[in-house]
């Protein structure tokens, strides 16, 4: 009896047999924790300049979108350029992105976008830009190598 119980207990575990119980990631919710891992990043500079025949300038020029959680962030008076200007790091690359540009918090026109867009939920509908076709926000396309 002893024999077979020494057998038993010495003889390895199959190769093809699957683990005995589920495997848990070892980083939470599949976040990515070794810098190979994670997910390419973009950057963009936006830009605005006071429309042709507009004299008066804002007090304030800013940019809100999905890739800052839809919290205002003021852009920059650039005299030299005569232009607002901001760039926005780490936009999470390979996806479309929702924006809209407000100036004096009122959302305005941008000549750069990429196309538009229907609004979903009650943080893009809050800054769409009345059109003949509805409400539309601007996408960006932000594509990494």
């Amino acid at each position: 009896m002893f024999d077979r119980l020494s057998n038993f207990m010495t003889r390895g575990a199959s190769p093809k047999s699957p683990p005995l119980q589920r495997e848990i990631p070892s980083s939470p919710a599949g976040l990515a924790r070794n810098p190979g891992d994670r997910k390419p990043t973009y950057s963009k500079v936006f830009r605005w300049r006071l429309p042709d025949g507009c004299e008066t300038e804002p007090a304030t020029v800013e940019i809100v979108g999905s890739f800052t959680h839809w919290q205002r962030i003021p852009l920059l008076r650039d005299g030299k350029l005569d232009s607002w200007h901001g760039t926005i790091h780490h936009i999470e690359g390979n996806r479309t992105h929702h924006y809209m540009l407000l100036v004096d918090g009122q959302p305005t026109n941008d000549k750069n976008c990429d196309g538009y867009a229907v609004p979903h939920g009650l943080n893009e509908e809050q800054f769409a830009l009345q059109t003949p076709r509805g409400p539309r926000l601007f996408m960006l396309f932000a594509q990494t190598k």
